[in-house]
């Protein structure tokens, strides 16, 4: 079965540097797999079997990520990054997966460093999707996944195409070592730009920025704790909190 396995296209939050002026720098911070990539990899490989994987990334994020667990080429739009809307870089994504139109499941980890990025791939390509999947086989009917919903373990059939939002378990086990990885930068690279996929996704642009419209903080004193909590008290009664 053909599968994609989407990797790097997010930036680590906490890397994200915030300017006094509002705007956020993200200046030195490269696209980085979060935990759930390498679950990614995994169920693609479980759900591939013999057939190849296809893998796509965007930005400086090093392409060899995938190649070296496994996929046999590479799709990248090094020009696109992170920081653009979810809808752009979903965008992005979809046009990538219509590049091979053989592809039955998209597989890709789960958002915990950009919550619109699943939602926004799954609307562009139009596909149904399955969240905190950890595990995927093919099946007669399509797929056999298993996902974990809260406490809940669920074992359901879906039929392809399908989007999966993969939730790691636990840490990746045996990475690869420098020499699989040097090896990974010799399989199929195909470099792409925004523009080559469709010129209009490459037309957003920031019109500013400013900061929210909410009240500054107040500060109070705890030197001393009793008098600090009688000011707290205070304020609260005044904000109408108590």
């Amino acid at each position: 079965m053909k599968a994609a396995v989407v990797f790097k296209c997010t930036r680590n939050p906490v890397d994200a540097k915030v300017k006094l002026d509002g705007t956020v720098s993200w200046e030195g911070v490269k696209l980085a797999a979060t935990d759930d990539d390498p679950a990614a990899m995994q169920i693609a490989k479980a759900i591939a079997g013999s057939d190849e994987i296809i893998a796509i990334s965007i930005g400086d994020g090093d392409p060899a990520w995938a190649a070296a667990r496994g996929a046999a080429r590479t799709i990248l739009v090094a020009d696109a990054y992170a920081e653009a809307e979810a809808s752009r870089t979903g965008a992005l994504l979809a046009a990538c997966v219509r590049r091979a139109p053989e592809l039955e499941v998209v597989v890709l980890g789960d958002s915990s460093w950009d919550f619109a990025l699943v939602s926004a791939l799954i609307g562009q390509l139009g596909w149904p999707a399955l969240a905190g999947v950890t595990a995927a086989e093919p099946a007669p009917e399509g797929l056999k996944v298993t996902r974990k919903v809260g406490n809940i373990r669920q074992v359901l059939t879906v039929a392809v195409p399908v989007v999966l939002a993969a939730a790691a378990g636990e840490e990746e086990k045996n990475p690869p070592g420098m020499r699989d990885i040097l090896q990974a930068r010799k399989k199929p690279l195909e470099k792409l730009k925004a523009a080559d996929l469709d010129p209009a996704l490459s037309a957003a642009e920031t019109v500013g920025f400013r900061y929210p419209d909410t009240p500054s903080a107040r500060l109070i004193d705890g030197k001393d704790p009793q008098a600090a909590c009688v000011e707290l008290l205070a304020a609260l009664r005044a904000d109408g909190a108590l």
